[in-house]
């Protein structure tokens, strides 16, 4: 499991990473809001675990704004707030769980380890549509207006990834991390090479254009109708 922390106390986060790893998990941490804000937009991580007091973008104003950009990482609010009104406002704010400090790790894990199962779960779709783009997963086949189109393994899981995630930004450094599956320089051209043959293939003969570019950030697959 990949999990970013956003905890400005840099002992506690210290002391949490380390346990996380301990465990078996990748942890990664950001002690500023800002920062880790950045970070959980272009991280593809499983689990966020923010910190509500944090400087420069709270976590509540973090939560919010990765919510009102569609991304529905599951989140994890770790505060020292712990009043009802606190919690409430929390969960309305778009996180999964709150656990109050102080805190025993055995819990907080057994919370992040429920919040990725449901993760897990919520990605048990067997197909998925983006205007008349179609993608079976049961029968590993994809369709436009009817049309068959074929592809390459490797096209066909960007393609899976992309339609996932259909409607958010998709960076070139998540495609490295969930298609290929791999860490390397995020200018390497093979990401455009098959972007650039994925899009022959689903865009080039019809009318609308699904999958675009967006300059200096990624891609984004969406139908203007939907």
């Amino acid at each position: 499991m990949r999990i970013l922390l956003i905890e400005d106390d840099r002992e506690a986060a210290s002391y949490l990473v380390k346990s996380l790893k301990e465990a078996g998990h990748v942890a990664e941490h950001a002690d500023d809001g800002e920062e880790g804000y950045e970070m959980a937009l272009d991280g593809g991580y499983d689990v966020l675990v923010i910190d509500r007091m944090l400087p420069t973008k709270d976590g509540i104003n973090i939560i919010t704004d990765l919510r009102h950009n569609g991304d529905q990482t599951p989140v994890l609010i770790l505060s020292a707030l712990g009043q009802v009104d606190d919690r409430v406002a929390g969960l309305r704010a778009g996180s999964d769980d709150y656990l109050p400090k102080p805190y025993a790790f055995s819990e907080l894990l057994a919370r992040i380890e429920v919040l990725n199962r449901r993760r897990i779960s919520g990605e048990s779709e067997t197909a998925y549509k983006v205007g008349d783009l179609e993608l079976d997963r049961l029968a590993h086949a994809v369709k436009r207006n009817g049309d068959d189109i074929i592809l390459q393994p490797r096209e066909y899981r960007l393609l899976e990834y992309l339609m996932k995630n259909a409607g958010q930004v998709v960076t070139r450094t998540m495609l490295l991390e969930n298609v290929w599956d791999y860490h390397f320089d995020p200018q390497t051209n093979v990401i455009d090479v098959h972007i650039s043959r994925l899009r022959a293939k689903i865009d080039k003969d019809y009318d609308e254009q699904l999958l675009q570019t967006v300059r200096g950030t990624g891609y984004i697959l969406k139908s203007e109708s939907e």
